[in-house]
Protein backbone atom coordinates (compact mmCIF):
# COMPACT_ATOMS: atom_id res chain seq x y z
CA UNK A 1 0.00 0.00 0.00
CA UNK A 2 1.22 3.10 -1.04
CA UNK A 3 1.19 5.67 1.95
CA UNK A 4 2.05 9.79 1.81
CA UNK A 5 2.96 11.54 5.24
CA UNK A 6 2.94 15.17 5.40
CA UNK A 7 6.19 16.95 6.50
CA UNK A 8 8.42 20.12 6.50
CA UNK A 9 11.34 18.77 4.56
CA UNK A 10 12.48 16.43 2.23
CA UNK A 11 13.03 13.55 4.21
CA UNK A 12 11.74 10.84 6.91
CA UNK A 13 14.22 12.43 9.03
CA UNK A 14 12.13 15.64 9.00
CA UNK A 15 9.31 16.70 11.13
CA UNK A 16 6.13 15.82 10.14
CA UNK A 17 3.79 18.54 8.65
CA UNK A 18 0.64 19.78 10.55
CA UNK A 19 -1.10 21.46 7.35
CA UNK A 20 -1.85 19.17 4.73
CA UNK A 21 -2.53 21.60 2.19
CA UNK A 22 0.34 24.03 3.40
CA UNK A 23 2.78 21.46 3.75
CA UNK A 24 6.20 21.53 1.97
CA UNK A 25 6.57 18.19 1.36
CA UNK A 26 4.41 15.28 0.21
CA UNK A 27 6.84 11.61 1.39
CA UNK A 28 5.90 8.43 -0.32
CA UNK A 29 6.53 4.87 0.74
CA UNK A 30 5.18 1.82 0.42
CA UNK A 31 4.11 -0.41 3.49
CA UNK A 32 5.88 -3.58 1.63
CA UNK A 33 9.29 -1.35 1.45
CA UNK A 34 11.10 0.54 -0.73
CA UNK A 35 12.30 4.04 -0.58
CA UNK A 36 10.91 7.18 0.12
CA UNK A 37 10.42 9.64 -2.19
CA UNK A 38 9.92 13.49 -1.44
CA UNK A 39 7.59 15.30 -3.79
CA UNK A 40 7.40 19.26 -3.04
CA UNK A 41 4.18 20.58 -2.79
CA UNK A 42 3.97 23.39 -5.20
CA UNK A 43 0.62 24.89 -3.75
CA UNK A 44 1.80 25.32 -0.28
CA UNK A 45 2.55 29.16 -0.92
CA UNK A 46 -0.50 30.05 -3.29
CA UNK A 47 -2.66 32.49 -2.24
CA UNK A 48 -5.96 29.88 -1.81
CA UNK A 49 -7.34 26.97 -2.81
CA UNK A 50 -4.72 24.63 -2.19
CA UNK A 51 -6.15 21.56 -0.67
CA UNK A 52 -7.69 20.25 -3.65
CA UNK A 53 -5.25 20.86 -5.75
CA UNK A 54 -2.60 19.18 -3.45
CA UNK A 55 -5.11 16.36 -2.88
CA UNK A 56 -5.09 15.71 -6.88
CA UNK A 57 -1.20 15.16 -5.91
CA UNK A 58 -1.67 12.49 -3.61
CA UNK A 59 -4.55 11.27 -6.39
CA UNK A 60 -1.49 11.49 -9.56
CA UNK A 61 0.99 9.32 -7.52
CA UNK A 62 -1.45 6.74 -6.78
CA UNK A 63 -1.25 7.13 -2.94
CA UNK A 64 -4.18 4.64 -0.83
CA UNK A 65 -3.38 6.40 2.97
CA UNK A 66 -2.38 10.12 4.12
CA UNK A 67 -0.57 10.73 7.44
CA UNK A 68 -1.36 14.39 8.32
CA UNK A 69 -2.35 16.40 11.36
CA UNK A 70 -5.02 18.53 9.92
CA UNK A 71 -7.04 18.80 6.78
CA UNK A 72 -9.42 21.54 5.28
CA UNK A 73 -12.92 20.74 4.17
CA UNK A 74 -12.71 21.07 0.42
CA UNK A 75 -9.31 18.97 0.86
CA UNK A 76 -11.04 16.74 2.54
CA UNK A 77 -13.81 16.07 0.19
CA UNK A 78 -11.11 15.46 -2.57
CA UNK A 79 -9.18 12.38 -0.79
CA UNK A 80 -12.26 10.61 0.79
CA UNK A 81 -14.10 11.17 -2.91
CA UNK A 82 -10.85 9.00 -4.24
CA UNK A 83 -11.03 6.38 -1.39
CA UNK A 84 -7.99 7.69 0.12
CA UNK A 85 -7.89 6.80 3.85
CA UNK A 86 -6.69 9.65 6.08
CA UNK A 87 -4.87 8.58 9.45
CA UNK A 88 -4.08 11.92 11.76
CA UNK A 89 -0.66 12.02 13.31
CA UNK A 90 -0.47 15.12 15.38
CA UNK A 91 2.48 14.75 17.31
CA UNK A 92 5.81 16.49 17.15
CA UNK A 93 7.59 13.90 15.30
CA UNK A 94 9.29 13.00 11.91
CA UNK A 95 7.58 11.60 9.29
CA UNK A 96 9.80 8.41 9.34
CA UNK A 97 7.85 7.85 13.34
CA UNK A 98 4.64 8.58 11.97
CA UNK A 99 4.98 6.05 9.40
CA UNK A 100 6.08 4.02 11.82
CA UNK A 101 3.36 4.53 14.24
CA UNK A 102 0.78 4.11 11.21
CA UNK A 103 2.20 0.44 10.02
CA UNK A 104 2.18 -0.36 14.04
CA UNK A 105 -1.45 0.52 14.10
CA UNK A 106 -1.32 3.24 16.22
CA UNK A 107 -2.86 5.99 14.59
CA UNK A 108 -6.48 7.38 14.52
CA UNK A 109 -8.38 7.06 11.56
CA UNK A 110 -9.86 10.54 10.53
CA UNK A 111 -13.86 10.70 10.98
Amino acid sequence: MFVCVTAKGPGPEDLAEERFGRSPYFLFKSTEGGEWEAVPNKFADAAGGVGPRAAQVLIDKGARVLITGNIGGNALAVIQAAGIEIYQYRESGTAGDAFQKFTGGQLKKFA
